[in-house]
């Protein structure tokens, strides 16, 4: 699966420059549900650009469930893509970061960050 750059005033350099990743992270979130502070590796990230939600169908045997969620017949992923600066320095560089929404338990994963960012 090809990714595309994202839809943000500074898109994305280099898209194959992304790293994949599956990390768990704590997400602070605004009233209206968004990402607003990404907690890492004791660092925090802080979101200055709209983000950018979309949801994913995942086969509910490849998730962490042991079974299908009942009453649901499919499961959906939600899925964040943020650009956000390390701290409150507004001349840090963007970082690019894409995360998950588990839909079990609503915890974070980090799925993607711009590799030059680790």
């Amino acid at each position: 699966m090809a990714l595309s750059a994202p839809l943000m005033s500074e898109p994305v350099r280099n898209v194959l420059a992304m790293k994949t990743l599956v990390e768990r992270v704590v997400v602070r979130t605004t009233p209206a549900g968004q990402p607003a502070v990404v907690e890492r590796a004791g660092r925090h990230w802080m979101v200055v650009e709209e983000p950018l939600r979309w949801f994913e169908r995942i086969n509910w045997w490849e998730g962490i469930a042991p079974r299908m969620p009942k009453g649901q017949g499919r499961v959906d992923v939600e899925v964040w893509r943020v650009q956000a600066r390390l701290g409150p320095n507004p001349r840090s560089e963007l970082a690019t970061l894409e995360l998950e929404r588990d839909p079990t338990g609503g915890g974070w994963c980090l799925r993607l960050m711009d590799a030059s960012r680790n």
